[in-house]
Formats: C-alpha cells, sequence, structure tokens
C-alpha cells in the first residue's frame, strides 16, 4: 500500500480548482516562511523597543525565550490537532493570532501580560509552519525520507530568521520599529485571505477527538521553562543568589519540577511520558546539543559586546553580518543533505564537522577583537558559525527520529526544542555574562596603574577619551579571554565526542504514513482488551 501511494503523483486536496497544481507546493512553502518571519518581538529592534517601553535589555530577552517555550511545549500536540481539524482551520487559527499577537505587542507595558502574548505567538508559529511543512512532506520526499525532509525544513526556519531580522533593521532605518508588527500584521492578512478563498476544509482521514491530553501536564512544562528562563535571563541583574527574589525562584523552580515528576509518574498518559527517557542514548544527545548551543550563543553576548561596545557599529552596520549567517546555513544545510542522504555518511562524524566548525568560529573571533579590523574580516567568522547551527539543528533532528519510536518522537522533540532554543541559551549567556562581570572589574584593577599624572601628561588625549580609550582595551582583553575559556571548552568537548560510540545506526528509518501514526495514537488511547481492526480506520 505504502508502494502505491510513493507512485501516484502529489496532490493536494484542500485546495479549491482553479490553482494551478505545480505551484500548490511553492504556495504553501511560502506561507510556511511567512509564519518564521514572524515572532513575538523581533531582536532586529531590541534598542528601539528598550527606549519607547522603558524596558531593560532582559525584559526583552525574557519576550524571546517565552516565544521560543511556546514553540517549544506545543509540539507534542500538533499531531493531535492534526488528526482533529483541518487544514484550513488551522492555518486560520495560526495566521489569527500570529496577526493579533504582532497588534498586541507593541502597546503591552505589563511585562508578564507581554511575556503570554509572545508564548502564544510561539504556539501560532510553529503551528502555521507545521501544517504547511507536513502537507507538503510528499512532495519533497516521495520516500519520506528525513534526510531530506530537515535539511528543506531548516533551510527555510533558519533562513527565514536572517531575513526577518535583515527586514526589521531596514523598517527601522526607513521608518519605524513597529513597522516590522504591523508588515506582519499585513502578511498574515494576506494569509487569511488566501486560505478564505482557496482552501477548503478537507479531512484526510476520520475526525479524532482530543481525548487523552494532559493539559495540566502541558502548563506545568511551560511553567517550568519559563522559570528556568527567567532565572538565567535575570540572574546578573539580581546579583543571583544574593537577591531574595532568586532564592525564592529557584524553590519555586523545584517544586514545579517535582510537580511535573510526579504527574509524569503517576498518570496513565502525562504530556511527556517516561517511557521516552529510556531510549538508549538519548540523554546525552540531548546533554550534547545543549552544549552545544551554549556555544553558540557567543553571537547574542560576545559577539554582541564587541559589535556595538568596542566597533561602535550601528544596527545598519551589524546586520550585514546576517548576509554571512545565511550564506553559511544554507551551505550547512546543502552539506548535510550531501552528507546524510547521498552518501550515507556516519551522523557522528557529522556532529563532530559541527563542533569543529563551531572551533573554527571561535577561534576565528578571538583574533578579530580589535578596534582596527574592517567589518569584512568578520564575514568568514559568521559564515562558519552559519554552518555550524545549520548542521547541529538538523543532524541532532535526523538522529532524534532514529533513536526514537514515532509514538515518542514529537514528545522528543519538544524536550530537544527545549534544551535547543531555551535552555542551553540562556545557560550559555547566563555564562558569558557572569564572566564579563568578573573579568571587567579584574582587568580594571589590573591596567588601572598605567594611570598616573606623568603618563597623563604625556598624552595629547584629554581625560576623558584617555578612560573610553583605556575601558575599549579592557573590553578586547575580557572578551578574548571569555573566547579563550570558552575554545578550550569546545575543544574539549570535541575530543570527547571523537571517543564517544555512534549513537545512531547509518540507515534511517522511513516517515511512517498518516495513517498508521493515527492508528499508534488511538490504539495508545484505547483499552488493552479492545482490538481495533484494519477496517475501522478506513476513511
Amino acid at each position: 500500500m505504502s508502494g502505491l501511494q510513493q507512485n501516484m503523483p502529489f496532490m493536494m486536496p484542500q485546495y479549491r480548482e482553479g490553482i494551478p497544481r505545480v505551484i500548490q507546493p511553492w504556495i504553501y512553502l511560502l506561507i510556511a516562511t511567512t509564519f518564521q518571519f514572524s515572532g513575538g518581538v523581533y531582536m532586529g529592534s531590541l534598542h528601539q523597543m528598550m527606549g519607547a517601553m522603558d524596558m531593560m535589555m532582559e525584559d526583552v530577552l525574557m519576550c524571546l525565550y517565552c516565544n521560543l517555550a511556546g514553540m517549544a511545549i506545543y509540539f507534542p500536540i500538533l499531531l493531535r490537532m492534526k488528526f482533529r481539524f483541518t487544514n484550513k482551520t488551522l492555518l486560520t487559527a495560526a495566521a489569527t493570532g500570529v496577526l493579533l499577537c504582532n497588534l498586541a505587542v507593541p502597546y503591552i507595558t505589563f511585562k508578564p501580560l507581554l511575556w503570554l502574548v509572545c508564548f502564544f505567538s510561539g504556539m501560532c508559529k510553529i503551528q502555521g509552519t507545521f501544517e504547511c511543512m507536513s502537507n507538503i512532506q510528499l512532495w519533497m520526499t516521495p520516500k519520506r525520507d528525513f534526510t531530506v525532509f530537515f535539511p528543506i525544513l531548516n533551510a527555510v526556519i533558519l533562513g527565514s530568521m536572517q531575513l526577518s531580522d535583515l527586514l526589521c533593521v531596514h523598517f527601522i532605518h526607513h521608518y519605524h520599529w513597529t513597522c516590522m508588527h504591523w508588515f506582519m500584521c499585513g502578511v498574515m492578512l494576506l494569509n487569511l485571505i488566501f486560505i478564505r478563498l482557496c482552501i477548503k476544509d478537507f479531512r484526510f482521514m476520520r475526525k479524532f477527538p482530543l481525548f487523552g491530553i494532559d493539559w495540566a501536564g502541558s502548563a506545568l512544562w511551560a511553567a517550568l521553562l519559563v522559570q528556568i528562563a527567567f532565572f538565567f535571563t535575570y540572574g546578573d541583574y539580581y546579583d543571583w543568589f544574593n537577591s531574595k527574589v532568586m532564592r525564592i525562584l529557584l524553590m519555586t523552580i523545584l517544586c514545579t519540577l517535582c510537580m511535573v515528576v510526579r504527574r509524569m509518574t503517576t498518570i496513565r498518559h502525562p504530556y511527556i511520558e517516561p517511557k521516552m527517557w529510556t531510549y538508549r542514548r538519548l540523554v546525552p544527545v540531548l546533554i550534547v546539543i545543549t552544549i552545544a548551543e551554549a556555544f553558540l550563543v557567543t553571537e547574542h553576548v560576545l559577539e554582541e559586546i564587541f559589535l556595538s561596545e568596542i566597533m561602535h557599529y550601528e544596527e545598519t552596520v551589524s546586520v550585514k553580518l546576517d548576509w554571512g549567517t545565511l550564506t553559511g546555513v544554507w551551505l550547512g544545510c546543502v552539506f548535510c543533505y550531501w552528507w546524510a542522504h547521498i552518501k550515507r555518511f556516519n551522523y557522528l562524524r557529522l556532529i563532530g564537522i559541527g563542533f569543529f566548525s563551531i572551533i573554527i568560529y571561535l577561534v576565528l573571533m578571538y583574533f578579530s577583537i580589535s578596534t582596527e579590523i574592517h567589518i569584512s574580516r568578520l564575514y568568514l567568522p559568521v559564515i562558519f558559525r552559519g554552518f555550524a547551527y545549520a548542521i547541529m539543528s538538523i543532524t541532532f533532528l535526523i538522529c532524534l527520529h532514529e533513536l526514537v519510536s514515532f509514538p515518542h518522537f514529537f514528545q522528543s522533540l519538544s524536550i530537544l526544542q527545549m534544551l535547543h532554543m531555551v535552555v542551553g541559551g540562556v545557560l550559555g549567556a547566563a555564562a558569558y555574562k557572569q564572566g564579563m562581570s568578573y573579568y571587567v572589574p579584574d582587568n580594571i584593577s589590573r591596567y588601572s596603574g598605567m594611570f598616573d599624572r606623568i603618563e597623563l601628561s604625556k598624552s595629547h588625549l584629554h581625560l576623558e577619551e584617555q578612560l573610553s580609550v583605556f575601558t575599549e582595551q579592557v573590553m578586547q582583553i575580557s572578551l578574548k579571554q571569555i573566547y579563550g575559556w570558552t575554545i578550550y571548552a569546545c575543544i574539549l568537548t570535541f575530543l570527547l565526542l571523537l571517543m564517544w560510540d555512534s549513537p545512531v545506526r547509518k540507515q534511517l528509518k522511513k516517515i511512517p504514513i498518516w495513517k498508521d501514526v493515527r492508528r499508534q495514537i488511538k490504539n495508545s488511547f484505547w483499552r488493552t482488551s479492545h482490538r481495533i481492526k484494519p477496517t475501522e480506520d478506513v476513511g
């Protein structure tokens, strides 16, 4: 039956008559790209948003992490939504949600409400993307091969991230920071009009009710993830455990974790099942992706400090580096496709190539820290960074699908994205900020002896100018020290990875057909005494 389906021409029956079949999947690919362009906040407008809405950097970063948390938490529900509602309903709801969130964000000043809106925006974003990409999956890979699907998926997602940042800075330079929100509202409105006129309600199988979903468990996982993000994002601001707020929050995190574990082990169908954690080598894979994300987050901390505080680049200048990152991302996707699909090489070596690319990026940045360089010298490091990010994102998704059976794939994917998009980033950012908090005062105390009356009298610069030059030099030394320690840690991880046995087989499993997936989900919620006949799932 599956071989017969592979030989059939690709069709999208949800389209109304009159839409040429050849452009139907391309339209869905474009809609998926528009969803990936959206966000609760846009980091290109970070400083403008801080000034206009009277926020700290930590407040805006918390909005970003809430948006990412909403995407990560929602993964286990995606299939259930697909089997319950039609494609038109889900796309309409996702586009409407993104539109309303973009309308509301610039006018919300109450931070918890703003974080909640960003969280909801992330859920709508991943729902819309999944609905589009899952419907054109067979168009991209008729043989249901993840080594084809994941490189294309990440080319769309990671490429859209860079292009969205470029577009946002363009709007800021020529217009206003809120124009990006209004632009996305217009794009989502066009999506809604197209869905209303060109898409019809179509079910490829019988409706499957939303029973057995652990909604309370999903809320606990979301609370735990947001609390962890808050703890590490605001840790430096509250001076960590010297603050009562951080001590109370740590106790709250531990209590929430205990509630999550208790619910996961006591109810029949928890949001994340305990069996998911028992798969061989799954936990090491999750640890490695968390470490890799902690290394890559230097982009948002150390690299940002270098560009803004030392080079004094405006957003319109520093955003040019996104073109280098975009180039690296697409090169990484093509390389993964060649390595995993065409050559069928070992996946562990591909992870090693990703870590080696991170090392090259860190080393190049280490030797580029100077006020005398041209911006063109930074293109090569960011190309390696984008190359490494694409390799890591694709390879770990492929490994995850091979390690975990399909009924637990989306649950493990949710945990992977929690660590990849939120936990790894906030851990790394907190470590780098703490390092800067230590090394900058330490270097000031070490090198401030250079300033005395004789040296000051020899200089033709004013005191303020000398202090400015001295501060920049101290920042350069501090950044090099932290980059150096990060390089040592990355090399050590790379060497440990070389000694690790391959976590997955060389041959990859195929994506199961949707009817088989529905049958597995239905069997998992049915009484064990009841046996479903194959004819019950027809239609």
